[in-house]
């Protein structure tokens, strides 16, 4: 996964690179730029919202590390409710009459039906 971000991020910087001298040559020779600085734009945004969805992915690894890591270091089993244990999964409880919606904080989703 990091390959993909880092290639797509590499791409993106050399065709910025590549805009930003089309539209200094462009604005040298006072011709319409307005294109390509649209462009640039574009792929700013681009980049940025590749390095918030990468930080965002990293930090749900962490996550899910760092509960394997609490689940690998328990003892033994768990034969009644842990409310410590609860409070370091689960985000959110959802109940509806049918089901239930369970989100732990590693951004995992689960239903139960009842």
């Amino acid at each position: 996964m990091k390959r993909g971000v880092a290639a797509l991020t590499y791409i993106i910087r050399k065709r910025l690179a590549e805009l930003q001298q089309e539209l200094i040559n462009h604005a040298s020779r006072k011709e319409d730029y307005n294109d390509i600085a649209d462009e640039i734009f574009r792929l700013r945004e681009m980049k940025q919202k590749n390095f918030t969805d990468s930080a965002v992915r990293d930090e749900q690894v962490k996550r899910i590390n760092e509960l394997n890591d609490f689940i690998s270091q328990q003892d033994t089993e768990l034969t009644e409710f842990d409310e410590s244990l609860a409070r370091r999964w689960l985000k959110e409880i959802t109940v509806w009459d049918d089901r239930f919606l369970v989100e732990l904080k590693s951004g995992v989703v689960v239903e139960i039906m009842v």
